[in-house]
């Protein structure tokens, strides 16, 4: 047999994603599955980008521009001039395909082997992953559940600081927790990325599914990391596009830009079809957007009064994106996640969850944990939390908890 590299026997497995194979089987057998563990919209992608691929009269699928077609770029400075950064102009933004190409661009234009970032946990898994890829190791700032999953003292940001560390990288609001910075704190980072001269990595993606009231707060705002600051962007929850497969990064630092274009240009380019999706979905977007945000309100209060109402389940609130962390009277979340799969149905149903072990440096954290997404409409997540109730009570009489 060929020998299997040790990067990729050090991979770890997507906990969003490694269990489909036991979702596939059930749905063989029978079995409806309702999908809580994905950031798959349930919403509908805006007809306008909808139209644009259909009536599009292009003769050939050519090469895009290794950094983006300029008709898109134009769309997403118009549509950033709108959120107030009229700086930017289309040379500082960098098309990918998704948010995940943009993070391996800014990972790999910023770290060496043996290199440091530093991410608060619980974090978006593939982080841990797209390090990995680069051999470059995470180092954990914990949160707790317990605070709602608030940011610890800035301090202890600064002592995980090393001479390896090249990055903080933060969610805003945060994939899994749905936590949302204040100003404060990322006033803080970017002093503490200035002492250090470290760079911010932002990921932006759900800057605009904030509830309550608030806002979300772009690191764009603090001009003075203008060569300290790596944006992530993505129109694959803003518009519910997740299968166009368009991303793209934002620094105002141009060797920071000019080194990430080599790896632009190394991988050819960007999906062209899903750059004219996306640039016709930023026209006239805001009844959209006040649309949907006001649908994901609806969906978190329900399924956060749902959960709270379980005995044994914390819940607490999210403020942005479209996740729950919630912890579970269980013993082990992989294991009930695949025996929901697996071994559990109710009237031919069962849900589907993300443990959230795969989104800490340390699995036993979230060893009681998992990431649910409220992507499904009301009466789906009323049945959902029916038959969480219903499996946690069968699962505790099955194992003796």
């Amino acid at each position: 047999m060929p020998k299997i590299s040790k990067r990729a026997q050090n991979m770890p497995a997507s906990p969003v994603r490694k269990l489909v194979p036991y979702a596939i089987q059930a749905k063989q057998k029978g079995i409806k599955v309702y999908h809580l563990n994905i950031g798959q919209p349930d919403i509908e992608t805006p007809q306008t980008a909808l139209d644009a691929v259909k009536n599009n009269h292009l003769k050939i699928y050519e090469y895009a521009l290794s950094e983006g077609n300029l008709e898109y770029r134009e769309a997403l400075r118009d549509y950033y001039h709108r959120l107030g950064f009229t700086d930017l102009t289309t040379k500082d933004f960098i098309v990918t395909n998704g948010g995940s190409e943009a993070l391996n661009f800014a990972i790999s234009t910023l770290c060496d082997d043996g290199d440091e970032v530093i991410i608060p946990e619980p974090y978006y898994a593939n982080y841990n992953g797209f390090a990995h890829t680069f051999n470059v190791n995470v180092v954990a700032v914990p949160s707790s559940i317990d605070t709602g999953f608030a940011l610890p003292p800035m301090e202890e940001f600064e002592k995980k600081i090393t001479d390896k560390t090249r990055a903080i990288i933060i969610c805003n609001p945060g994939n899994p927790t749905g936590y949302l910075y204040t100003r404060e704190e990322l006033e803080k980072l970017a002093q503490i990325a200035l002492k250090h001269d470290i760079v911010i990595i932002s990921d932006e993606v759900y800057r605009e599914y904030v509830y309550d009231g608030k806002h979300q707060i772009s690191m764009l705002e603090f001009s003075e990391l203008k060569d300290h600051c790596i944006i992530i962007d993505s129109e694959s929850k803003r518009y519910s596009m997740c299968g166009a497969r368009i991303g793209f990064m934002i620094t105002r630092s141009k060797e920071i830009h000019d080194a990430a274009m080599l790896f632009a240009q190394a991988r050819l380019s960007p999906v062209l079809l899903g750059q004219i999706a996306a640039a016709a979905a930023h026209h006239n977007d805001t009844e959209y957007i006040l649309k949907v945000r006001e649908e994901y309100t609806k969906r978190r209060n329900l399924l956060v009064d749902l959960l709270n109402g379980i005995p044994g389940v914390i819940c607490p609130k999210p403020k942005g994106a479209f996740y729950c962390g919630v912890e579970l009277p269980i013993d082990d979340s992989d294991k009930f996640a695949q025996w929901l799969l697996e071994s559990y149905s109710n009237k031919g149903e069962t849900i589907m969850v993300a443990p959230m072990s795969g989104f800490y440096s340390n699995p036993e954290l979230g060893k009681k944990q998992v990431r649910i997404a409220y992507v499904l409409k009301e009466d789906d997540l009323r049945r959902s939390a029916e038959l969480l109730e219903d499996a946690l009570k069968k699962y505790k009489v099955e194992f003796n908890l």
